[in-house]
């Protein structure tokens, strides 16, 4: 009767997480290596954002918070949703959770039954279909390519939905393609879920990082239908402080709160009383994210420029700090071509074997300039 259970034996480690690890260990080792692996801005936290920690700290507010996270913090993300989003969500429509990661976690475990489908568009992030996997749902690809830009075919979309489809998940912009879904396509799809009666699943934790092009979260079109996922670790430099947040249709949310009142109960109490400084000290928070969104702008045009140079079909994608290039001319097989890129140019990527996306890598550029020029180097002379 001893042993693990078979949802935990089908379901697969993150390619990411597994990577960037490998990566730091090869760095403890002394190996001169250069990390385009994960997913984190390499800026600190603003210090503004830290001041308020220390201020929480020095006032005693260390005891634990509600499931949905303390009040403070729900009014301040209800006010971002209309400020920034022009969205209509209470504060008891919010919730608090362990980075957006959770959120997505608790929201497939809160809405899916057995044999639900959910509709994942690829190249997606790794974990998607692995949530949802795990909430006994089945993941349903609707694959982009580079042709089109990675924006998916509203039409392509509808073609796969049936009678047991429950969601749609939309990353824009994109991990791991850096895509930015144009306002027409995201309005198609919030459409499809109104006629089919769907929820749409709106992963925006990229939305500040957009260079052409604005953000637009499906929620305006079909709010009863939507779930908005988001949180610190992008915009501000927070992944280590593990605040996500959702907002949507009340029923939904209560089933989010209630999946984390019986697992996590709710984050680090220092870190949300910061998150509300994050997001009510507008004057400073936008200074930060301009600062950073620029030197990712920067670093975006040296690293498709030199790849595309070096015979590495890269397109040049509008958000987040990711490009899918095809490593083709490194190694036919994605897994091979990343390895290579380790063992011989010491340039840790991310294969694009998990992300559905096969002869790719993902080059993240949250790195310096200085690295980024290294990096490309070091592949030229592999080549």
């Amino acid at each position: 009767m001893r042993g693990l259970s078979n949802r935990v034996r089908t379901l697969k480690p993150s390619a990411t997480v597994a990577v960037n690890a490998k990566a730091m260990e090869l760095r403890r080792q002394g190996v001169d290596l250069i990390a385009m692996t994960a997913g984190e801005p390499d800026f600190d936290t603003p210090q503004f954002i830290k001041e308020a920690a220390i201020r929480a700290l020095a006032a005693g507010k260390t005891k634990y918070a509600p499931p949905a996270g303390i009040p403070e913090l729900r009014e301040a993300i209800s006010a971002k949703f209309k400020r920034e989003n022009g969205l209509e969500i209470p504060p008891e429509a919010t919730v608090v959770t362990v980075g957006g990661k959770q959120a997505l976690f608790n929201l497939f475990q809160a809405i899916l039954n057995p044999g639900d489908e959910v509709i994942v568009i690829g190249p997606y992030w790794v974990s998607y279909p692995e949530m949802v996997r795990f909430a006994e749902g089945v993941p349903v690809e609707v694959l982009t390519g580079p042709e089109s830009g990675f924006i998916p075919d509203p039409a392509d979309i509808e073609r796969r939905i049936t009678s047991r489809t429950k969601a749609i998940v939309v990353n824009s912009p994109g991990n791991p393609t850096g895509a930015v879904y144009p306002k027409e396509v995201l309005t198609a799809i919030a459409e499809l879920a109104q006629k089919y009666d769907l929820y749409v699943v709106s992963d925006e934790i990229y939305e500040h990082l957009i260079y052409e092009g604005e953000h637009f979260s499906p929620a305006r079109v079909a709010p009863e239908h939507t779930i908005t996922v988001n949180g610190a670790a992008k915009a501000f430099a927070m992944t280590g402080w593990r605040i996500g947040y959702a907002g949507g249709p009340k029923e939904v949310i209560k089933g989010i709160i209630d999946v984390s009142s019986q697992s996590t109960t709710s984050p680090d109490t220092i870190a949300q009383w910061a998150m509300v400084e994050a997001l009510n000290n507008v004057e400073e928070a936008q200074r930060f994210i301009t600062m950073a969104r620029e030197a990712y702008r920067a670093r975006r045009s040296i690293i498709v420029e030199g790849l595309n140079a070096l015979g590495l079909p890269t397109p040049r994608v509008s958000g987040a700090f990711y490009v899918l290039s095809d490593v083709s001319r490194v190694d036919p097989d994605e897994q091979r071509a990343a390895l290579r890129l380790l063992n011989e140019a010491r340039v840790a990527v991310v294969p694009g074997t998990d992300f559905a996306a096969p002869r790719h890598v993902r080059f993240s550029y949250a790195t310096s300039e200085e690295n980024i020029r290294k990096a490309l180097e070091r592949i030229a002379a592999v080549l």
